[in-house]
């Protein structure tokens, strides 16, 4: 694939008025389409932080509001996660959406690795305990004007055998919604997109969480976009409500995979 796509990354400061997140998902969105955006990725969590999510904002309910909106912006819209119905009744799946310019359902894509830790002198956070993982299998997309897209959420970033899988079924960028922890988030978040990034030449699309949310837990922020070399081609300031917009060289991304092909050199 050659040619280039402009892309957009939104960071924000979702809290527990579905609301008021709606509107300004809304709002974000439209100025990112107004920016020259082909495709809008907003973080995990987008409609809802709180003590409750997994009881809120149904995938059955937003569905059709998600759909009808990227059908307004005319772009690929990829709306953050929403909660589905999973093994039980107190286990819901943390599901990424993706809408085509149409309003038609792309791709839903149920998070795999869930963050179940005990960080040292910090919260601990347990996931699992109203998530359920996802199947263990790569999940792409075809995204127009982007080809190939990977998709995972958050705590996914920490594992490479994933995006390996991604790119070995042919992914040129990965998605990475999040709701990163500020205490990991400030030694680990950079770090780890650049590394995704570099060991598979692949673009990274890093919207993240960003603000004390009501569950008294501190997200990062930091949303940004990184090239197959692992140069961040943009990084949100450190305000809610950021949108970050960047040009993606698919030709550009072809000479790194040329001049080092360390992507033909697997053994393993």
């Amino acid at each position: 694939m050659s040619g280039a796509a402009l892309v957009a990354a939104v960071q924000l400061d979702s809290q527990d008025d579905v609301g008021r997140n709606w509107s300004t998902l809304q709002d974000l969105a439209r100025r990112a389409r107004d920016r020259g955006a082909q495709l809008i990725v907003f973080p995990e969590n987008s409609l809802y932080e709180g003590r409750d999510r997994a009881l809120r904002h149904p995938l059955d309910e937003w569905g059709p509001r998600l759909s009808e909106l990227a059908r307004e912006l005319g772009a690929t819209l990829v709306p953050g996660t929403l909660r589905e119905p999973g093994p039980s009744a107190e286990l819901r799946y943390n599901t990424l959406l993706v809408y085509g310019p149409d309003g038609s359902e792309l791709a839903r894509y149920r998070k795999i690795h869930l963050f179940d830790v005990d960080v040292p002198g910090g919260p601990s956070e347990r996931e699992s305990a109203d998530v359920a993982p996802g199947p263990s299998e790569p999940l792409l997309v075809e995204v127009e004007g982007l080809g190939a897209v990977g998709l995972t959420v958050c705590y996914d970033l920490r594992f490479p055998e994933l995006f390996r899988a991604l790119v070995g079924k042919g992914a040129r960028t990965v998605l990475v919604p999040s709701s990163f922890a500020l205490g990991t988030g400030k030694d680990h978040w950079r770090v780890l997109l650049r590394a995704r990034a570099i060991e598979n030449q692949l673009h990274v699309i890093a919207p993240n969480q960003i603000g004390l949310k009501p569950n008294g837990r501190t997200r990062y922020g930091k949303t940004m976009i990184v090239d197959p070399w692992g140069d961040v081609l943009a990084q949100a300031r450190d305000v809610a409500g950021d949108v970050v917009v960047a040009e993606l060289d698919f030709a550009y991304q072809e000479r790194v995979r040329s001049l080092l092909p360390c992507l033909t050199h697997r053994r393993l």
